[in-house]
């Protein structure tokens, strides 16, 4: 994937042909790009399970392979000057989308196989434990959305239509769009929920991390308890957002020209992340485990005395 990203930049930069309104190397690098985030956080967790190691290998193999396969049917397309998502205008064409998106079904669970392993692990850091869980999870359901594209949308008719499947919602793909990102600012975008989701798998994760190297500074942080309601907070913070921009693009609003309802539930989100994270730094950092026994209790008190 790695390798993919450079020859897909010089792509960019020696070839100048556009393909549905965006560069035509844009779709193979910034898939790349994409992988190499993905499939090294994949491997970074499966190196923390206690148990299991051997399952994990099988499902992380199998992700790579079917990455592999996807990213292959990509550039060979860009290669031939053809889209490679949602083209059926020739038997070749259609037979190459239908063999990537069996690839992406087995990718999809192949990470599903990865997160059972996760749910099922015992990991002494809670915080680390909970923020890799619920990442995995929300990248499994920012994955889902890649589904919803392949529906026919208005004007399309499977067997009939030479592009089934759509990014856009309300408007034809290819149209106005945002500055490197390529979104639709014209009408809704499932890439966005699409990436929000499936980049929760390197954002929770990195939320720990910053918390661990801030917790020598700060005394509260120092508290493992606080740090894992905050991850707890982040999580579920996340978890709506993804909803919302989900509910935006299947309106068929843009990201950046939300209505009143979109701005309402915003804001709903960030109050209640705020008072959120306000109450769990305010919550009572715990006690040490040995001090909590009962017959510790006492002799504690006594010391105290």
């Amino acid at each position: 994937m790695a390798l993919t990203a450079v020859v897909s930049a010089v792509g960019l930069v020696v070839d100048d042909r556009v393909l549905a309104g965006a560069p035509i190397w844009f779709k193979p690098f910034k898939f790349s790009v994409s992988f190499v985030a993905y499939c090294l956080s994949l491997a970074w967790m499966l190196s923390l399970l206690p148990r299991g190691r051997r399952a994990g290998w099988w499902a992380g193999t199998v992700v790579a392979l079917t990455s592999l396969v996807e990213m292959l049917i990509i550039t060979g397309q860009v290669v031939r000057g053809k889209r490679s998502h949602f083209n059926y205008a020739t038997p070749l064409d259609g037979a190459l989308f239908n063999a990537m998106a069996v690839a992406v079904v087995v990718l999809w669970l192949g990470t599903f196989a990865v997160a059972v392993l996760l749910l099922r692990a015992r990991i002494p850091d809670r915080p680390s434990a909970w923020a890799m869980r619920s990442g995995i999870v929300l990248a499994l359901a920012g994955a889902g959305v890649g589904f919803l594209m392949t529906q026919p949308a208005p004007g399309q008719r499977r067997g009939v239509s030479e592009v089934v499947g759509a990014h856009s919602v309300g408007v034809p793909d290819g149209g106005p769009s945002m500055p490197l990102t390529g979104w639709s600012t014209t009408g809704g975008d499932l890439r966005i929920p699409h990436f929000v989701g499936m980049h929760a798998l390197q954002l929770l994760p990195l939320l720990v991390m910053v918390l661990t190297v801030l917790a020598p500074r700060f005394a509260r942080l120092a508290d493992d308890r606080t740090r894992l309601r905050l991850v707890l907070l982040a999580s579920g913070t996340y978890a709506a957002v993804f909803a919302l921009v989900l509910w935006q693009a299947l309106r068929g609003q843009p990201l950046i020209h939300p209505d009143a309802a979109t701005l309402g539930a915003a804001g709903a989100i960030l109050v209640a992340a705020a008072l959120g994270t306000y109450g769990s730094l305010r919550a009572p950092a715990s006690l040490p485990r040995e001090a909590t026994d009962a017959d510790e209790v006492p002799a504690q008190k006594d010391l105290v005395a």
